[in-house]
């Protein structure tokens, strides 16, 4: 696991979107000792975090938010390219082991999805830490946010080690790994009949 530099990835992640709260544009300072594709999958569920949270304003017109939904659509697809890059570096580093023989049972969800919720994780306890903060909610809203933080946190914690179990299997031949293909259709022009076909209605 150590070759692939995923250990401590919930520290590294807390780490990272801290720094990048007050640093928004220095990607890659606080993930040197990161696998640079989780690093980067991490980045871009940052950036889609807050570019979901201005699609919800409703002061502003619709031309702003179309443009954010856009913005939305483009990460949202590098997000998953990620995710599948991961699952592909992970497979080639299993691949150059000496395996055990090879079980025919296989995980339903893959590394990089692992990695990624691990991610989106992360951002929510850094939010709902922040909510506990607040000088302007009640009582009642500060000890519910502190409970739902707990929450995360143990939901975070068992992924890794979810994650953590997966590799160990891979490794020692309890499963094998696949890769599952997102094929999003709605972003290629080629698949979406409503980009392929405009125009013709």
């Amino acid at each position: 696991m150590e070759e692939l530099r995923l250990t401590r990835l919930p520290d590294y992640f807390d780490c990272c979107i801290g720094f990048w709260h007050d640093e928004p544009d220095d990607y890659a300072k606080a993930g040197n000792e990161m696998n640079p594709l989780a690093l980067e999958l991490c980045r871009k569920n940052y950036l889609l975090w807050h570019e979901e949270d201005k699609a919800r304003r409703t002061d502003v017109d619709d031309g702003v938010i179309a443009s954010v939904k856009r913005k939305i659509d483009v990460l949202n697809q590098q997000r998953n390219d990620l995710i599948e890059r991961l699952d592909e570096q992970i497979a080639s580093w299993l691949e150059r082991k000496s395996l055990p023989g090879l079980s025919e049972d296989f995980n339903s969800e893959t590394p990089g999805s692992i990695v990624d919720r691990i991610s989106i994780l992360t951002l929510k306890i850094y939010h709902m830490n922040e909510d506990t903060m607040r000088t302007d909610i009640t009582p009642e809203h500060r000890e519910r946010s502190r409970q739902r933080l707990d929450t995360l946190r143990a939901q975070r914690s068992d992924l890794f080690v979810a994650l953590e179990r997966l590799l160990g299997d891979y490794l020692a031949g309890r499963k094998k790994m696949k890769i599952y293909r997102q094929f999003k259709m709605y972003n290629d022009p080629a698949l979406n009949p409503e980009l392929y076909g405009k125009g013709t209605k």
